[in-house]
């Protein structure tokens, strides 16, 4: 999605607005991120401070795990091409890690609506949302992705890091 322009005007965009009128705002706020996340809104603004400080650091958690997984999955399946066989143990390590990591994904963030995503910090795209009538100076941001394939690539690592651990702990096992 690279065209946001029209979205701040479009039922594809939800605002969660910073407005305190009871003593359970907070809650309200929290419930309308659930039914706009439920929904699949393509972009969100979360202008309460306290939530949008909330979400972010969820989306930062989930992201970092994948990543790790990734990275540590790379280095797993690379490591013994360029390591001495002495070094074993940290292509080992690596692919322990990637698989941990994968694991932690898949059973917290896998199956929360707020992992589809992700924050939207570049000012070019900002200024096309138009969000002129927004009450908070630093909304938080979330757009819509699309993590088919980054959800394939990070189970293909962690897959062949656990295949490869596998093999490495039968071998190592074995002798």
């Amino acid at each position: 999605m690279e065209d946001l322009s029209e979205l701040s005007e479009s039922p594809s965009c939800a605002i969660i607005r910073e407005i305190y009128d009871s003593e359970n705002s907070h809650e309200q706020f929290e419930q309308e991120l659930e039914h706009a996340l439920e929904a699949r809104y393509d972009v969100i603004v979360i202008e309460p401070t306290n939530i949008g400080d909330e979400t972010s650091r969820w989306i930062q958690v989930g992201n970092c795990l994948h990543k790790t997984a990734v990275l540590a999955g790379i280095g797993c399946l690379i490591s013994p091409i360029f390591l001495p066989t002495s070094w074993k143990v940290l292509s080992f390590s690596s692919g322990a890690v990637s698989v941990t990591s994968a694991s932690i994904y898949g059973l917290s963030w896998q199956f929360d609506p707020c992992c589809k995503y992700q924050l939207e910090r570049d000012p070019l795209k900002l200024a096309k949302l138009r969000l002129s009538n927004l009450t908070s100076s630093s909304p938080v941001i979330l757009v819509r992705k699309d993590d088919t394939y980054r959800k394939q690539l990070q189970n293909f690592f962690a897959i062949a890091s656990a295949c490869y651990c596998a093999l490495t702990l039968y071998k190592w096992l074995r002798t």
